[in-house]
């Protein structure tokens, strides 16, 4: 929400001598991080005049219209300059920068000449004196003096304040609300801008539009009034139409501006109809006999039976709380209005604005609650200034609903000391708590009953209301102290296991990323998942409706992140993400709300567990590129499948395990090279080369390579044993041995382990050859062998390595290659 400090002052008494630093640290010090300070006029430099246009000359010749303007800026005598814009006429009341001014960007404006005239000044846009963004044309005004001081009039001096509003506090979304605040923090006097309304002066009858909440689902209150013998050619004034301007929206037409200003002002949205254009009543009511919808934006939306609707006898007329309707356009022609102020039903309306992907100043606020109270007078503070500035007549008033009754919370006030930690005297608490709105009832010294003020929707539990009193005591007054962990507490073995998995990546050169748990269906689709990994949950309310599953895999996340660093010039790419995946497996169980007034009991635990879904924890990577470079030193190496696999295997044996190799097939890898590890007899890791179809349709590079380990299905050992340490040299043996190609090589390093003896400290395969045609293929193996208390023989190791040689030619058909 931007707040302009000018408008800001008008509800708060703030002193002249307090600074832009101050009333950002008072912001802060109630909750309200302010994201930015635009000092608005800081760079801008008079003179800077209103200027009247009193003669036009077309400069001809030219390949874009140039025109010769004449201006009378209150000096006596006409000043000429030259202007591209075409938007004027003679007349207008223009902004016109004088030779000597300096405009933002340090633009410096002097008389030259140009186009075979001398241009005396500049006559400017609202982006040119930085005011908006719009350039297409030069700023024509509705009120001046020739000569005036355009600075003043246009108010373009100020401090413009771009405060975050959390979700849960919709109130602040007005200055009214900011003004609040603000006033709370520096314990300045506050002047609310509502209690200078006064809608009772407005008579209910039958004379304008009448409505009725249909759906008491969709909406609690609504007031309309109407109006006639409206002006709706009269201009919107200056001072309107700046404080629009620098709280970020634009100036459209009279009507739509007043809406625009109440909102902004008090925090009511507004909607103006054309009442000509309203047959019989208006209606509250959900969409359910209409099927599409035109939008004020021209778009023809479909509608779901579950849109909330404002309607009248015969049609829809808005988008309720969204955006209003084409057919019931206010126009250049319009006479007749009917203002519409409503409490909408938070939940229907967030439900409009994502379904039909249609974010408005609106229904941002009615997502956030809008005070129920305020549509009486936010109305009638419209109608006010309709008449006021656009010489519309009263004509009647009609309501429908009520202002809900706030529930009284029991409170006990010396549970916010005990909840914050510091001693809160009982005074202070009822002090702020009647700052935010809320009257208390005290029926003892610890029992209160406290009614939250309408415009606190967001204050249900006792918890809500000492954080009032907590951001209003202060966070820095409450003293900061380390908790106090449990004798002897200690990391659980999964996050041992998660932390040496990280490190380990992380020391072999890999980058840990962190990717959003959702995924596309189209993602699911491309990289072959079926059954369990299929198996997903879709969001009710997902961040992007692109992405509207939870992941069952960390490799989409992967893939997409290496897709973005290989498009920004990444060459290598080695990422590696830890993080759960969720998968629809299992039928959950259904839980009631549970309440957090106490400590649940190990049943309501039990049922907590039961109603969320498996959430295995997984490390995957994706690499792509060389694993060794080349330069001067000699040639590099690409990283393959058989490095996926090695990695994969590492990490199973990092937690005391060993792992078995074994040949399979799963998408997205490449059937043929495609590694599963076990763990007894169980998978748990997945290794390879992704499939070529799957790397061309993402836009990756050939040969890309993945690895993914399910960390949750890898047993955790209840110890470890490290490997004896022996003085005793060790004696190797090669041995290279030919086979089917089919034959995977760990079931070949299996055969010979298992034949090799016990002596046998390691095996290493370091040579694979493929040209030897007839479906064969070559292995050779280092095997190390080593005795704890003796230099081992020649005769023995040969004998140990032949022992091996017929394990393998009896279970893999292996022969000794010559």
């Amino acid at each position: 929400m931007k707040a302009p400090l000018s408008w800001l002052r008008e509800y708060v008494s703030l002193p002249q001598s307090i600074s832009t630093l101050e009333i950002e640290e008072a912001f802060v010090s109630v909750g309200f991080e302010v994201e930015g300070i635009e000092e608005r006029g800081k760079d801008l430099v008079g003179p800077l005049v209103v200027g009247k246009v009193v003669s036009i000359e077309q400069v001809l010749g030219q390949k874009k219209p140039i025109r010769y303007v004449g201006l009378d800026c209150g000096e006596g005598e006409t000043r000429f300059v030259i202007c591209g814009a075409s938007n004027f006429m003679v007349g207008d009341l223009v902004v016109v920068s004088l030779p000597g001014a300096v405009l933002p960007g340090n633009f410096a404006i002097a008389a030259r000449q140009t186009y075979g005239h001398i241009s005396n000044g500049m006559i400017c846009s609202l982006r040119e004196i930085a005011l908006g963004e719009d350039h297409a044309g030069i700023m024509v005004l509705s009120e001046g003096q020739p000569g005036e001081d355009a600075i003043a009039l246009l108010q373009i001096n100020d401090v413009i304040f771009d405060v975050a509003v959390n979700p849960d506090r919709g109130y602040a979304l007005s200055i009214r609300g900011l003004a609040r605040e603000l006033a709370t923090a520096l314990k300045l006097p506050y002047s609310d801008p509502a209690q200078s309304v006064s809608p009772e002066l407005l008579e209910s009858n039958a004379l304008g539009v009448q409505v009725t909440i249909d759906d008491p689902t969709a909406a609690s209150v609504i007031h309309i009034r109407t109006l006639e013998n409206f002006d709706s050619a009269a201009p919107s004034p200056i001072w309107m139409r700046s404080r629009i301007e620098k709280c970020g929206m634009r100036s459209i037409s009279l009507a739509v501006d007043v809406t625009n200003y109440v909102m902004l002002e008090l925090g009511q949205p507004l909607h103006a109809f054309d009442a000509e254009q309203i047959t019989g009543s208006l209606h509250i009511r959900r969409a359910i006999r209409e099927s599409e919808f035109t939008t004020l934006d021209n778009q023809l939306r479909k509608l779901a039976p579950t849109d909330v609707l404002v309607a009248d006898d015969l049609r829809a007329l808005a988008l309720a709380g969204t955006m209003g309707g084409l057919s019931s356009e206010v126009t250049s022609t319009t006479t007749k209005l009917a203002i519409e102020a409503a409490r909408f039903d938070p939940i229907s309306i967030a439900k409009n604005s994502r379904s039909h992907r249609l974010s408005s100043e609106a229904s941002r606020r009615f997502e956030r609650a809008v005070d129920p109270a305020l549509s009486a007078i936010a109305s009638a503070r419209a109608v006010s200034l309709l008449i006021e500035l656009g010489g519309a007549k009263y004509v009647g008033s009609a309501s429908a609903g009520s202002v809900p009754v706030g529930t009284p919370i029991a409170f006990d006030p010396h549970f916010v000391s005990r909840l914050l930690g510091v001693a809160v005297a009982v005074e202070t608490v009822a002090s702020h708590l009647e700052t935010v709105g809320c009257s208390i009832k005290v029926v003892s010294g610890s029992v209160w009953y406290v009614t939250p003020a309408t415009w606190r929707s967001d204050l249900l539990t006792p918890s809500d209301l000492v954080e009032e009193v907590g951001r209003l005591v202060g966070l820095n007054a409450i003293e900061g102290t380390l908790p106090i962990g449990r004798a002897a507490a200690t990391l659980s073995p999964m996050q041992y296991r998660k932390r040496g998995v990280a490190h380990h990546l992380a020391n072999r050169g890999f980058a840990e990323v962190y990717n959003y748990p959702f995924v596309s269906p189209e993602m699911v689709t491309t990289l072959g998942f079926t059954g369990a990994r299929a198996a997903s949950f879709k969001l009710a309310n997902p961040i992007s409706e692109q992405a509207p599953l939870l992941r069952t895999h960390l490799l989409p996340g992967l893939l997409d992140t290496a897709k973005r660093n290989l498009g920004r010039g990444a060459k290598d790419v080695a990422i590696f993400e830890i993080g759960s995946v969720f998968r629809d497996v299992s039928k959950l169980a259904h839980l009631s709300p549970v309440s957090t007034t106490s400590r649940p009991t190990a049943e309501t635990i039990a049922d907590i567990y039961a109603s969320v879904p498996p959430q295995p924890l997984f490390v995957a990577s994706v690499v792509v590129g060389s694993l060794d470079r080349s330069g001067w030193w000699g040639g590099g190496r690409s990283f393959d499948w058989s490095d996926a696999t090695q990695m994969a295997l590492d990490i199973v044996e990092l937690t005391g395990n060993t792992g078995v190799i074994v040949q399979s097939e799963l998408a997205p890898w490449h059937p043929g090279r495609c590694a599963e590890i076990q763990v007894g007899g169980k998978p748990v890791a997945h290794a390879g080369e992704l499939h070529p179809r799957t790397l061309e349709a993402l836009g990756l590079p050939p040969r890309t390579c993945a690895f993914a380990v399910n960390l949750s299905e890898v047993p955790v050992l209840s110890s470890k044993s490290a490997k004896p340490i022996f003085a005793m040299p060790a004696a190797t043996q090669d041995v290279s041995l030919i086979l089917e190609a089919s034959i995977p090589a760990a079931k070949v390093q299996a055969a010979l382990s298992s034949g090799a003896g016990p002596l046998l400290e390691s095996i290493v395969l370091f040579d694979r050859y493929e040209n030897l045609g007839d479906g064969k293929v070559s292995l050779a193996f280092t095997l190390t062998f080593r005795a704890a208390d003796r230099t081992l023989t020649s005769d023995e190791v040969s004998g140990y390595r032949e022992s091996a040689v017929q394990v393998a030619a009896r279970e893999c058909g292996a022969i000794v290659r010559a």
